[in-house]
C-alpha cells in the first residue's frame, strides 16, 4: 500500500518548516506542484517547529524567499498560502505533538470516507531525526490511510552514525514508508542518465573499461561559507557533498541495467555497484581549504567568525575511486567537490581512450560532458577536419544544449521532481537503507584518518579553481589535455572546458 500514488485527502506535515531549507525549499516545491495541479486534491499543509510565530508571520517569511517574478504567480501563492498553516512546538514533547495531531484531525474531518493520507517531511538537522520519528509516530501516525516520511541529509556522520540512526528509526517506520532525500537525484540531467546509458545503442557497447580511460564527476562553488561555516565545520566538504551527491551520481554512470524500471531493481544494482568499491586510501585524495581572494575582497574560511580558530575542516577535496569489476576494473573515478572556486558547475566527464593505431597522430581523446547545471547539457567532444584545402585536425564538439533545443519547456526544480515522487510512490531517486550503507564504508575509514589525524588541507585563494595541485593529481590517473585549446561555442562561462 505504501508504494502507489496518494488517493484521498492528504495532509503534508513539514518539520522545521520556519528553518532556511524549509522556507527555500520545501516550500517553493510544494507550491511548484500546487501551481501545476499536481498535488493531490484536497492537500492541507501544515508547518511545525519550535519557532514562536503567527500565522501571518510565518505567511510572510515564506513570501519574502519565494521567487514571484509576475503578479498573476504572486496572486497564485497568496492562493497556495489558504492551504499552509502553521503551529508552533518542541520536538521531544508528547503534548505539543498531541496538539499538531489534532490540527491534522480538524483538516481532516472535512471529509467523512476515503483515505486520510500524512506525509512527514523532516527538513531538520540530524541531531533531531530520532525524537522527531518517535514523537510523529507515537502521536501522529495515521491508521486511516499512508504515511510516508521524508528524511533529509545528512544520514549520519560515519558508518557508526548512520547504523544507530537507522536502527533507531527503523522499528517505527518501514523502509517502504521511509524517503531519505537526497536532491541531486532530483536533477534533470541525473535523472536524464538512465535513458542515455540504456536507451542508446551507442553508449551501451563503449560503457566500459576497454573505450574509457577515465570519469571526473566535479562539483564546483563559487561561494564559501557566508557565516554558516559554524555548521559546515562540523561535516567538511565529503560528507556534505562527496559522499551523497557525487556518489549517487557515480553509481548511476556505473550501475549495470536494471531488469525493469521498478523502483527496487534500480536501487539494487546502484547498490551492486557500490559495493565493489574498496575503501579511498589517503594516497588517492588531496584536501583543500580556501582562504581570501588574492584581491582580498573575499573572506578566507578561517575569517569566517563561526569557524573554530585553526579548524583543519577541507572545504575541498578530489578523490579517486575504484570499481572492482569486470567493466570497470582499472578505470578511475576522480570526484571533486569544492567551495569559493572560480566558478558554479555540476558535470561528468567521460574521457576515451586514444584511438588505437591512430594515423592523425596529434588527435586527442573523445569526451563526453554532461552538464547538470547551469545550462544543462550534453556535448561529445570529437576530432573533425578544419574546413580547407588541407588534412588538419580540430577540436568540435556535438552539442545538445537544452536552452536551445528545449526552450519551450521548463526544467522542474530537483525537490518539486521528488516531493511528487513521494506523492506517487516511487523510491527510484531516493536512497535505501543498504545503498546508504554502503555508501559510509567507502568514506568511513578515510574521514576518520582527517578527524583523528588532523590532516592539513592545502590551502587555495577564494575564487581560483582550486589547490594549486589538483591538474598534477588528475594527470596521474591518466586523465589528457589536448594539445590546442577548445572553446565550448555559446558558453561564455566556460572558455576552456578542459580546465578542470
Amino acid at each position: 500500500m505504501a508504494n502507489v500514488q496518494l488517493t484521498g485527502l492528504t495532509t503534508i506535515i513539514v518539520l522545521g518548516a520556519s528553518g532556511d531549507l524549509a522556507k527555500k525549499k520545501t516550500y517553493p516545491a510544494l507550491f511548484g506542484l500546487y501551481r501545476n495541479g499536481f498535488l493531490p486534491e484536497g492537500t492541507r499543509i501544515i508547518g511545525y517547529a519550535r519557532s514562536n510565530l503567527s500565522l501571518q508571520e510565518f505567511h510572510n517569511r515564506l513570501f519574502e524567499y519565494a521567487k514571484l517574478p509576475t503578479d498573476p504567480i504572486k496572486e497564485q501563492f497568496k492562493e497556495f498560502l489558504k492551504i499552509c498553516t502553521y503551529i508552533s512546538g518542541q520536538y521531544d514533547k508528547d503534548e505539543d505533538y498531541k496538539r499538531l495531531n489534532k490540527a491534522v484531525e480538524e483538516v481532516e474531518s472535512t471529509i467523512e470516507s476515503g483515505n486520510k493520507n500524512r506525509v512527514f517531511y523532516m527538513a531538520l538537522p540530524p541531531s533531531v531525526f530520532i525524537p522527531v520519528g518517535h514523537g510523529i509516530k507515537k502521536n501522529l501516525y495515521s491508521n486511516k490511510g499512508v504515511n510516508r516520511l521524508i528524511v533529509e541529509k545528512p544520514f549520519g556522520m560515519d558508518l557508526e552514525s548512520s547504523r544507530e540512526l537507522g536502527k533507531a528509526l527503523a522499528p517505527l517506520w518501514r523502509e517502504d514508508e521511509t524517503y531519505r532525500i537526497d536532491h541531486y537525484l532530483g536533477k534533470e540531467m541525473v535523472k536524464n542518465l538512465l535513458i542515455i546509458r540504456f536507451a542508446n545503442v551507442f553508449f551501451g557497447a563503449i560503457w566500459n573499461r576497454q573505450s574509457i580511460a577515465n570519469v571526473q564527476i566535479t562539483f564546483k562553488e563559487k561561494i564559501g561559507t557566508e557565516g554558516r561555516g559554524g555548521y559546515f565545520d562540523e561535516f567538511g566538504i565529503i560528507r556534505d557533498v562527496m559522499q551523497n551527491h557525487l556518489l549517487q551520481i557515480l553509481s548511476i554512470v556505473a550501475m549495470e541495467r536494471p531488469i525493469s524500471l521498478n523502483s527496487e531493481d534500480v536501487r539494487d544494482e546502484k547498490v551492486r555497484v557500490l559495493r565493489c568499491i574498496p575503501p579511498v586510501e589517503q594516497k588517492d585524495i588531496i584536501l583543500g581549504q580556501y582562504t581570501k581572494s588574492e584581491d582580498d575582497t573575499k573572506p578566507g574560511y578561517l575569517d569566517d567568525k563561526t569557524v573554530p580558530p585553526g579548524s583543519n575542516c577541507p572545504t575541498y577535496a578530489a578523490a579517486t575511486l575504484w570499481i572492482n569489476n569486470e567493466r570497470w576494473e582499472g578505470v578511475p573515478f576522480i570526484l571533486k567537490c569544492g567551495k569559493a572556486l572560480n566558478e558554479q558547475k555540476t558535470e561528468i566527464r567521460v574521457q576515451f581512450q586514444h584511438v588505437p593505431g591512430n594515423v592523425f597522430k596529434n588527435a586527442p581523446r573523445n569526451e563526453l560532458v554532461i552538464r547538470v547545471q547551469p545550462n544543462e547539457a550534453v556535448y561529445m567532444k570529437m576530432t573533425n577536419k578544419l574546413p580547407g584545402l588541407s588534412m588538419d585536425t580540430v577540436i568540435s564538439e556535438l552539442d545538445l544544449t537544452y536552452q536551445r533545443r528545449f526552450s519551450d519547456l521548463k526544467i522542474p526544480d530537483a525537490y518539486e521532481a521528488l516531493i511528487l515522487d513521494v506523492l506517487k510512490g516511487d523510491h527510484s531517486n531516493f536512497v535505501r537503507d543498504d545503498e546508504l550503507d554502503a555508501a559510509w564504508k567507502i568514506f568511513t575509514p578515510i574521514l576518520h584518518k582527517i578527524d583523528n589525524e588532523k590532516l592539513k588541507p592545502d590551502p587555495y585563494a577564494y575564487g581560483s579553481r582550486g589547490p594549486a595541485k589538483i591538474d598534477e593529481f588528475v594527470a596521474s590517473y591518466g586523465f589528457k589535455r589536448p594539445s590546442e585549446t577548445y572553446n565550448w561555442p555559446g558558453h561564455s562561462n566556460t572558455q576552456i572546458p578542459n580546465k578542470l
